[in-house]
């Protein structure tokens, strides 16, 4: 599957939380990454999702299918 087709929600970090952004994949439980900026954080999660859905195969656990949302 292709990591880019996921949907990733980047929000800022608060600055006691080291600042820069966390990048989350919803539909892949505990996927998630970060940067220092929103694009690193990005770049990031679609790394973390290409390691999680490697991860799922080879414990031959189910990978969801994409299911990215239109933009409004």
């Amino acid at each position: 599957m292709n990591p880019h087709a996921y949907e990733v929600d980047i929000r800022p970090l608060a600055p006691e939380d080291g600042g820069g952004f966390v990048a989350i994949a919803p539909e892949l439980p505990g996927c998630r990454s970060d940067g220092d900026t929103p694009q690193e954080a990005l770049d990031n999660a679609y790394d973390a999702i290409a390691c999680w859905i490697e991860a799922a195969n080879e414990m031959g656990r189910d990978v969801p299918e994409p299911q990215r949302r239109a933009a409004a």
